[in-house]
């Protein structure tokens, strides 16, 4: 039975078996290893369990990058890992985990997987008419549950006790070819999970690796996939994609597989017109965040989403000033159309879409400096990220008239030097007030609208 689901989920006639590494062999140091994840595994193991760490963390040791966590497989069920830990949560349904807290440290313990056609049960798993799985809670052995991973460099199992490293999928010599390669078949592995897509070109971009040619092939005819999971997923992977440090390579790569535009369709509309100035806003939102988390300082989806959205929105203004719609109505009418399209892909929780509106507001309040105004935009509590938006649309080429270098001199200034450059602002204004005519209200001036609830 097992090896006919070893044939079926691999797509070879057979399989040759685990191959085990010592940690010696592999050069890896265990002290880089959480104390945490060691914990967990040593106190399953002495409650008569089989525990491993698996998945990123040993990957990212053995590639001698810093992983982000430690995650743990085993083959007590859920349940059983409440009664080692009794503070541990239970937490999913399509696929249910188990958080171990230590202090500000979660360990993700998972129970050993099964392939989901081993069960009749439809409360353990379940399908969709596409081939999504829709609950994937049927349990197994350690050599199912590698086969059962994504990719070959996340299935491999280290047990710290043992000093042992146990390879199912051949995920060593993938390593060492710098490749990712999917286990199975791929267009069957991506049809069960269509995250997954997005998840090779996380891991991609990350590592640097290249995509396998079996991995590779499908990902562009399957992308309309995606369409079909759940807007809030879509926006956590999103985070994942966009705010790991790798969000340039991301960006190239998903628009390379038609993936980008089931995360950002407006965006990719808009893109796909090859306009410089869009092209080369959406280039540097991604530059500039790679820069910021390399130097460990903060980056909100807020400002992320607020830039890509941007494009839609200047393209959605334009079109209906052309069919005659007022300024106001114009900028009010856009705006909502527009995150209107996008929470059909993905979320934007409130705590978020607020501060994207008020990123875009200010975009038409920072040029009206008169009077007191420029001062209180500097006490906004949104006006450094709206700064930082307006410099990037002046790098890209977009004709602010020097709005950008004349914020960077107000805030470097002192206060009298502030004062003045307001009043050259006023005295210029007025200059130009006796020798003009009056004219039309521009779009620009109008006043985009005051944020407001939209369903997440």
């Amino acid at each position: 039975m097992l090896n006919r689901f070893i044939k079926f989920i691999t797509g070879k006639k057979g399989s040759k078996g685990p191959v085990q590494y010592s940690v010696d062999q592999l050069q890896i140091d265990l002290n880089r290893v959480s104390r945490n994840a060691i914990k967990v595994v040593d106190m399953l193991q002495s409650a008569g369990y089989s525990a491993y760490i698996v998945g990123g963390g040993v990957r990212d040791l053995l590639l001698n990058l810093k992983p982000k966590d430690f995650d743990v497989a085993t083959n007590a069920t859920p349940e059983q890992v409440r009664q080692v830990f009794r503070s541990a949560l239970i937490i999913g349904r399509r696929f249910r985990i188990v958080h171990v807290r230590f202090g500000r440290e979660i360990i993700e313990v998972t129970t050993f997987r099964a392939h989901h056609q081993e069960s009749s049960n439809v409360k353990d798993a379940k399908q969709s008419d596409h081939g999504l799985l829709l609950l994937d809670n049927v349990y197994g052995d350690i050599e199912s549950d590698a086969f059962r991973r994504d990719f070959t460099v996340n299935a491999l199992y280290l047990d710290p006790n043992t000093r042992q490293i146990i390879d199912f999928a051949d995920g060593i010599t993938d390593l060492k070819q710098r490749q990712l390669r999917i286990i199975g078949e791929a267009e069957a592995r991506y049809r069960e999970d269509p995250v997954r897509m997005l998840r090779a070109v996380r891991f991609a971009a990350k590592l640097g690796f290249r995509l396998e040619a079996g991995s590779e092939r499908p990902i562009t005819q399957l992308a309309p996939l995606l369409a079909h999971i759940p807007s809030a997923r879509m926006f956590e992977e999103v985070l994942k994609l966009f705010l790991s440090g790798s969000a340039t390579a991301c960006f190239h790569l998903l628009r390379q597989y038609n993936l980008f535009y089931y995360l950002f369709p407006g965006t990719e509309d808009v893109l796909k017109t090859q306009d410089p100035i869009s092209e080369a806003i959406a280039e540097r939102v991604v530059l500039n965040t790679d820069k910021r988390i390399r130097s460990d300082l903060r980056v909100t989806p807020a400002f992320i989403y607020a830039v890509f959205l941007w494009l839609p929105l200047q393209q959605a203004i334009k079109k209906l000033h052309s069919q005659g719609v007022s300024p106001q109505d114009a900028l009010q009418k856009a705006g909502s159309d527009v995150i209107a399209k996008q929470l059909t892909r993905t979320a934007i929780p409130k705590r978020f879409l607020i501060p994207l509106r008020e990123i875009w507001a200010l975009q038409w309040r920072l040029p009206k400096r008169d009077g007191g105004k420029a001062f209180a935009l500097l006490d906004h509590p949104r006006f450094r990220a709206a700064y930082d938006f307006l410099l990037l649309r002046e790098e890209a080429g977009e004709n602010i008239e020097g709005l950008g270098h004349w914020w960077t001199q107000f805030q470097n200034a002192d206060s009298a030097a502030r004062e003045e450059m307001v009043k050259g602002l006023e005295s210029s204004g007025k200059r130009k007030s006796r020798k003009r005519r009056p004219k039309k209200r521009s779009p620009a001036a109008g006043e985009p609208p005051a944020p407001e609830d939209e369903v997440e």
